[in-house]
């Protein structure tokens, strides 16, 4: 089993007690988003770049710096993968002003740049702001 599919199945845990997430910049890696919306989540991907998605998923062309705050409105959480140290704040305002949740994971020994909350997870740790 590789890494980011026992990410995913461990992100799910923490995301599918949640009506409607976000998932920012999905990139190539619909698992999760996929996995979410069969347990039963609205999902919705964004992405700077235009990206397939599965059928189940909801895809926006969004920017995170400069976000379309009505695609956020009705999230009650909104999450990454591998989200780098510039794009933490940026995620963290879009996700205050919709009143959601944000939970995110870095890359290697990045450190979040936002107060968080770690959970410990198989893969490493998922920080995680309350709303």
């Amino acid at each position: 089993m590789d890494h980011s599919r026992r990410n995913a199945e461990t992100m799910i845990d923490y995301l599918a007690d949640y009506e409607r997430v976000i998932e920012i910049g999905i990139g190539r890696r619909t698992d999760l988003a996929r996995a979410l919306a069969k347990e039963g989540t609205t999902v919705t991907a964004t992405d700077v770049h235009d990206r397939e998605v599965p059928a189940t998923v909801r895809f926006v062309r969004d920017d995170i710096v400069t976000p379309d705050p009505t695609v956020y409105a009705s999230a009650d959480a909104v999450y990454a993968r591998n989200l780098p140290p510039e794009l933490h704040r940026p995620a963290l305002e879009v996700a205050r002003d919709a009143d959601a949740d944000f939970l995110f994971t870095t890359l290697g020994g990045d450190q979040p740049t936002v107060p968080v909350e770690r959970k410990t997870i198989e893969t490493g740790t998922l920080y995680v702001v309350r709303a």
